[in-house]
């Protein structure tokens, strides 16, 4: 390789790795905008609710047990009683969802939150044993009034007045649940029940719930069904089941989960609620949605920067075979200005995406820097019609850079190709170069 051309080609590959400071500049302050649109989106949750979990409802048999032992006082025999305290839970035999979800955007400064609104018929029927199931020793016990609890992680949200229907009742819920292990929720005390005789009854109350990011709910019937409509596009299935079926368009989705006692194993996991660090298991077997945009322009921005510099060196190929096809001088100076403005194009990219969404931000700020470095080309090549046809090579690149972007599944074999047609032009054209001429008549 002559002298000429290896200086060239050396200046080019340094020049590529000294643009990736500013491009790494650039990938920092997309790490601290998102930082800063997490931050306020925290804090708009902080105001409002969080992401809302529905737990229940469970009834709850509040009880004292009397123990009694003999135990050697004095060389007597002396029978000592104890009392302990507990509680008797009873999953519902049915539990049903009906659940209408619509989202709004909450918006501070220029970030925005989505907020759901969530409208919930939850129904259901109890199957209560004779004597609440106690088959020993019922007489040392002593039963308080018994009452249901429904748990919801962030009771800030509740929208409406909880009314509970118990067959022909109706009874209002109260603040509270009344149990260690969970912390919010309400709870409605169940008269009539006194546990003699085995009972079944249903039950129904429509609960409004309002919450940012995420919506759970525990299926905690014997035979369990979740029925939700929503207006958001974006679904994410969250949790440890996923619906049986479910239907996504533009307008929004429709998802229907079914699960039963086989696939949850709730009653072992509340069996072994004691405390509030027992109870992981039990509350953590739901499934949800979430309500977050998957992919977000910060996502975008910065899947787009990872391409920066295969960009930057295709944009530098063509250069290089303007120079030894036309025999043309292209001056580091000129190299360095085009490579500083493809790497505006991601400050632009994410300036204008906080305000106009990316794909309109990714339109313009492509096209600004197609026509700038066409125009400069224009002049440098000595041909408007080479900065016009490099300007249009430049653009389809840009336009096959967001096809990468947008599919996501297919980028790593859209991207394989790309490098390989790349590489078949290039070798296509130079076929009949002379390389070791190559710089020397200049």
């Amino acid at each position: 390789m002559n002298k000429p051309l290896s200086f060239k080609l050396g200046m080019i590959v340094l020049l590529m790795l000294l643009l990736l400071i500013p491009l790494l500049m650039i990938s920092g302050l997309i790490d601290e905008r998102q930082a800063v649109r997490d931050g306020v989106l925290q804090n708009i949750a902080q105001s409002s609710s969080f992401d809302q979990q529905i737990s229940g409802p469970l009834l709850v048999v509040p009880y004292r047990k009397y123990q009694r032992r003999w135990i050697d006082k004095d060389g007597k025999s002396v029978q000592e009683t104890s009392t302990v305290s507990g509680h008797l839970y009873f999953l519902p035999e049915t539990f049903e969802v009906d659940s209408q979800v619509d989202t709004e955007l909450r918006a501070r400064g220029i970030y925005q939150a989505r907020l759901f609104h969530a409208r919930n018929r939850v129904s259901g029927r109890f199957k209560l044993p004779e004597r609440w199931g106690v088959d020993k020793d019922y007489e040392d016990y002593r039963f308080d009034k018994p009452f249901m609890v429904v748990g919801i992680s962030d009771i800030r949200g509740i929208e409406n007045a909880l009314e509970l229907s118990l067959d022909d009742q109706r009874l209002p819920f109260e603040a509270g649940t009344g149990l260690d292990w969970m912390a919010g929720g309400v709870h409605v005390t169940l008269p009539g029940l006194d546990g003699q005789a085995a009972r079944e009854f249903g039950y129904a109350f429509d609960l409004a719930l309002q919450g940012t990011g995420q919506l759970h709910v525990l299926p905690v019937g014997r035979s369990s069904r979740v029925e939700m409509h929503a207006n958001w596009p974006h679904p994410s299935f969250i949790g440890s089941y996923l619906p049986a079926s479910r239907e996504v368009d533009a307008q929004g989705f429709t998802a229907r989960w079914q699960t039963s006692f086989f696939a949850t194993n709730l009653e072992d996991a509340l069996r072994q609620c004691a405390g509030a660090d027992k109870c992981a298991d039990f509350s953590g077997r739901t499934f949800g949605v979430s309500f977050v945009d998957p992919v977000d322009q910060y996502l975008r921005s910065e899947r787009a920067i990872k391409y920066a510099l295969l960009f930057i060196a295709l944009t530098f190929a063509g250069f290089f075979l303007f120079e030894v096809l036309k025999n043309l001088s292209v001056h580091p100076m000129q190299y360095v200005l085009v490579g500083a403005a493809l790497a505006l194009f991601y400050l632009l990219l994410l300036s204008l995406s906080e305000h106009l969404g990316f794909g309109l931000a990714y339109g313009l700020s492509a096209g600004a820097c197609v026509l700038l470095i066409g125009f400069y080309l224009s002049h440098v090549l000595h041909s408007p019609v080479r900065g016009v046809g490099f300007a249009a090579g430049l653009a389809a690149l840009y336009g096959l850079l967001y096809g990468l972007l947008s599919a996501e599944d297919y980028a790593l074999l859209m991207g394989s190709l790309l490098c390989f047609g790349l590489l078949g032009v290039f070798m296509v054209l130079t076929r009949r170069l002379d390389w070791s001429r190559v710089g020397r008549a200049a």
